[in-house]
């Protein structure tokens, strides 16, 4: 992470610091400080600043502007620290559900699932309204993993040699986080948890896009431990790291845009995650199958999933609908979601 914050510092927090919370014992600090000036060899640091610029990578460097010794917060203070992640993983998160999500949803998602009889009134709104009450609430609890590993607390690194490590900790970061996110997400479904922490996610029966952020933010905080906890237990390189959140994000958007690709006994893709969503207790893993079948609780997605006109079907909703209003009774109680108000007949007519 600290290769993001330094993005971020040198093109957005050095200046908004510096006029924030200017440091008054800094001195030959110009007012024309410009953002993307440079310090060379032959320049000086702006007397009364203490801090010392060193790269987040050999790979990737930003040299800071003037602005990065202007601010009594400089970039080791560990409250900046914390408040600046904090907005990153909040704020720039925000941006990639709405680009991830909104994406699928124009280029993947099939509208017809809309037409279905479990399909929410203004589910898109409440999906999207969900996801930004949990990311901010998310945020704060995600922050001290990203200090601790911004302070170097933490077993990542920068070289990469194409060793056989370089190459396996990807395999091992997704059988890692798979398996403990399997036990997490299959403990939020126990009866004393579910009610008051996982119910929120569950309220999408027929989930669009929107509804990957879309759960309460202790379900979702919990749920995102393991990828938090890998690069403290296995060393990880920072833009392994890197491009593992962003493809985490990615995935989580793809398992619920409703594109049944993936008929695979081993990936636990959309199709999985939908019957997850109808059924409840079945196929809790994130990536594989692989949990849910040593669990127990993997069920092979329907084969009228992977057939675009019977699984738009008057006969596969209507079972749908009968076994999934059964499941909530055993495992909800009373069923308190509002549905889209169109009319079984109207609905069933759309599916023909």
């Amino acid at each position: 992470m600290d290769i993001v914050l330094e993005v971020f510092d040198t093109f957005l927090f050095d200046r908004l610091y510096a006029a924030a919370l200017p440091n008054p014992f800094v001195q030959n600090a110009p007012s024309h400080a410009s953002p993307n000036a440079t310090y060379s060899s032959m320049r000086e640091v702006p007397t009364g600043s203490t801090y010392q610029y060193h790269p987040a990578s050999d790979w990737i460097a930003f040299e800071p502007s003037d602005y990065a010794y202007m601010s009594r917060w400089d970039r080791d203070n560990v409250l900046r620290q914390a408040f600046s992640l904090y907005l990153i993983t909040w704020l720039f998160g925000l941006v990639i559900y709405f680009v991830c999500a909104g994406l699928s949803y124009w280029l993947v998602f099939d509208k017809t699932a809309k037409n279905h009889p479990k399909y929410l009134k203004n589910q898109i709104r409440l999906e999207i309204k969900q996801a930004n009450i949990a990311m901010p609430i998310m945020a704060i609890f995600t922050v001290p993993f990203f200090v601790l590993e911004v302070r170097g607390y933490s077993k990542m690194y920068d070289s990469w040699t194409w060793s056989f490590y370089d190459l396996f900790q990807f395999p091992l970061f997704l059988t890692f986080t798979d398996c403990f996110i399997y036990w997490i997400h299959r403990g939020l479904h126990h009866p004393r948890v579910y009610k008051h922490l996982h119910k929120p996610h569950h309220k999408w029966i027929m989930p669009t896009p929107f509804a990957s952020h879309a759960f309460h933010p202790l379900d979702g905080f919990a749920q995102s431990v393991p990828y938090h906890v890998f690069p403290f237990i296995f060393p990880l390189n920072k833009l392994a790291y890197i491009a593992l959140f962003t493809f985490i994000n990615i995935w989580t958007v793809l398992i619920h845009d409703g594109d049944y690709v993936a008929n695979s006994p081993i990936i636990n893709g959309a199709a999985c995650h939908t019957m997850h969503h109808l059924y409840f207790n079945f196929n809790y893993g994130q990536f594989t199958t692989l949990w849910d079948r040593l669990g127990g609780s993997y069920r092979k997605p329907n084969d009228e999933l992977f057939n675009r006109k019977q699984k738009f079907g008057k006969d596969e909703w209507t079972r749908q609908t009968r076994e999934m209003e059964q499941i909530v009774r055993e495992v909800e109680g009373d069923d308190d979601r509002t549905y889209e108000p169109l009319d079984v007949a109207a609905k069933e007519k759309k599916a023909q």
